[in-house]
């Protein structure tokens, strides 16, 4: 009898503005590294999609359940990879399908609060969001570690972030999403920032508050460390990857 192939599956999700392309550079790292990986474009942010501004989180959850499925059907152990906005249709299949994923791991991003929006202030008939000029983006997040060539890509590749997406309240109701083992990787702030941030009950990080089994892992560079540190990324996504296979 054949012994079953329990080599962990990466699934990579990206955050807003953001397809499967932006991962291609730690996938090479993933591959060389013997994994299996599966590159998310969320319903929303294909610019081919004529429908793609009517998206909505439901819609970017149940491809994000769809890819995790198929991995763990085929036998094989998760470990969903999610970078920043990608955090709140994450959130909401780890929080109704914790049982399908062996590991999360957070990329300078972490778990949402029940009802949270991710952008509050947006009006409610929000169309879509487009990447704002890069002074504005680096006011909001850092940039550190991107050059010339990086940047241009980001913005000849960007598309608009869904309306529908950005002013959805998330739903959470089962806490056994807290029990899901995972790691933050911390880039733009450190680990200890975040622990004392959700110490001190800071709303943004109540989740991290209460996960169970959390690691903390320091990357230190800017906001998108798939293209400022991808080497070191995917080592530390292989290293849970090989933990996971037990």
């Amino acid at each position: 009898m054949s012994t079953p192939d329990t080599t962990p599956t990466v699934v990579l999700v990206p955050g807003h503005w953001l397809g499967a392309w932006a991962w291609d550079d730690v996938v090479t790292h993933l591959h060389a590294a013997g994994l299996a990986t599966v590159a998310l474009t969320l319903p929303g942010l294909d610019p081919h999609d004529p429908d793609r501004a009517t998206r909505t989180l439901d819609d970017q959850t149940a491809a994000v359940e769809d890819a995790v499925r198929a991995a763990a059907g085929a036998g094989h152990p998760v470990v969903l990879v999610a970078h920043s906005g990608a955090n709140a249709p994450v959130s909401l299949l780890l929080d109704r399908h914790p049982d399908l994923v062996t590991h999360v791991v957070w990329v300078d991003s972490g778990p949402v609060a029940p009802g949270t929006v991710l952008s509050p202030g947006a009006p409610a008939d929000l169309v879509e969001l487009p990447l704002p000029d890069l002074d504005t983006l680096g006011a909001q997040a850092s940039l550190d570690g991107l050059d010339a060539d990086a940047l241009a890509r980001f913005r000849d590749r960007a598309v608009p972030e869904p309306g529908p997406v950005l002013t959805q309240a998330v739903e959470l109701t089962d806490p056994r999403r807290l029990d899901v083992p995972t790691t933050l990787v911390c880039c733009s702030i450190t680990g200890a920032q975040v622990r004392e941030l959700a110490d001190a009950g800071h709303p943004m990080f109540a989740e991290v508050a209460g996960l169970r089994h959390v690691d903390v892992v320091d990357l230190t560079t800017g906001h998108w460390p798939m293209w400022s540190r991808p080497a070191d990324l995917a080592d530390v996504v292989a290293a849970v990857a090989r933990r996971a296979a037990g």
